[in-house]
């Protein structure tokens, strides 16, 4: 069996899941292989990846893949890129209906390993506050960290997350546009390139 599979067949979080307001199953999404150049480490599946098992099959997806200048082709190539969550199954919904964080057994269990198994990658894009926290080790704000952005590109970039509830947040900040995306992209270009 390879990494994969063991992550694939994972049922660490079944009693956590079964006990959310949604009471679904796990269902690990992975989606990376050795060989990939660029990581996009987010924080965990949504209900319509969940459904799905393909990352980011959402309009978070959608913007996320226009912040980085990506086709869906090339984001969803594994041999090029991989997207490992801070969680990779989806962790339900608590009683409100709003998203409950990734467990964070799931980080600590797997991602030494995949880490490890990824050691051509070139450029880390790290998608909102979860996976700042554990690849920085930052307690900043989502704000704060984006902004300082230059502390750690070329080879890292962190990012907001891509959903729709971060419009107002994108509005407030112009400069996420015009000062950081455009580097962003030339070094996704550099890495698909190299």
């Amino acid at each position: 069996m390879t990494l994969q599979d063991d992550i694939a067949a994972c049922r660490l979080c079944a009693d956590r899941f079964a006990a959310t307001a949604t009471g679904h199953a796990p269902r690990p999404v992975v989606w990376f292989r050795p060989g990939a150049r660029i990581l996009i480490a987010g924080q965990a599946p949504g209900m319509r990846v969940h459904k799905s098992g393909r990352p980011f099959d959402d309009p978070s997806g959608d913007r996320l893949r226009g912040w980085l200048g990506l086709t869906p082709a090339q984001f969803y190539d594994t041999a090029h890129v991989a997207i490992v969550p801070m969680a990779f199954c989806f962790p339900g919904y608590n009683a409100k209906g709003a998203d409950l964080p990734p467990p964070p057994i799931c980080a600590r269990t797997w991602h030494a390993a995949v880490m490890a198994a990824l050691p051509e990658i070139r450029l880390t894009v790290l998608v909102g506050g979860h996976a700042h926290r554990w690849h920085l080790g930052t307690r900043a704000s989502v704000t704060d960290t984006v902004a300082g952005w230059r502390d750690h590109a070329p080879g890292l970039f962190p990012l907001p997350h891509p959903s729709w509830r971060n419009t107002a947040w994108l509005k407030r900040n112009p400069w996420f546009e015009t000062d950081l995306l455009p580097p962003l992209r030339a070094q996704v270009r550099k890495a698909l390139d190299d």
